[in-house]
């Protein structure tokens, strides 16, 4: 019973001092122990270990500095690529409206010669050189271009076809 009284009277504060207290010179051996190794130039399995995951640290660090320029350079080139492309793009699109107004110009124009020369057309043929024209008008307006090749041509065109109306076509 003696033995349970002076367990209970043990003061906690103390032993935990004095654990801390040799923990730390614990730790204050082993770091003077770890300093005598180092300048002795010996090396020990631990210190070995923190070296080689050092190294494999450095590695990692500079493989990802170097995929990373290689990523920024891909990005780069990926971007000269889109613009390229992009501008390819606006080139064929502008060659395929012109082409498009050319064709729709030589065929109002055409259309235009052959009612002036007095060559047989029928209605189908007046109200689809119309149609054209407005294709036409409209291709023009939304890329805002003017007319004035065509106009003169569209005149001969409808007075004819207004003629031609009036007389029974």
């Amino acid at each position: 019973m003696e033995t349970i009284k002076d367990l209970l009277n043990i003061n906690f504060s103390y032993v935990f001092i004095s654990v801390f207290a040799i923990l730390l010179g614990a730790k204050a051996v082993i770091s003077v122990f770890e300093w005598a190794v180092g300048k002795l130039g010996l090396e020990t399995r631990r210190m070995r270990n923190r070296r080689e995951e050092r190294e494999l640290l450095l590695r990692t660090s500079e493989s990802l500095s170097a995929l990373q320029e290689r990523h920024t350079g891909d990005i780069e080139r990926s971007d000269r690529r889109d613009e390229e492309i992009s501008n390819d793009i606006k080139r064929l699109t502008q060659m395929f409206i012109d082409k498009e107004i050319d064709d729709m110009r030589w065929e109002i124009n055409n259309f235009a010669t052959n009612v002036s020369e007095g060559k047989p057309c029928n209605k189908d043929s007046f109200k689809h050189c119309i149609h054209v024209y407005e294709k036409y008008e409209k291709i023009l307006e939304e890329n805002g271009l003017e007319n004035g090749e065509v106009e003169i041509s569209m005149q001969l065109i409808n007075e004819v076809y207004k003629q031609k109306l009036m007389d029974g076509f």
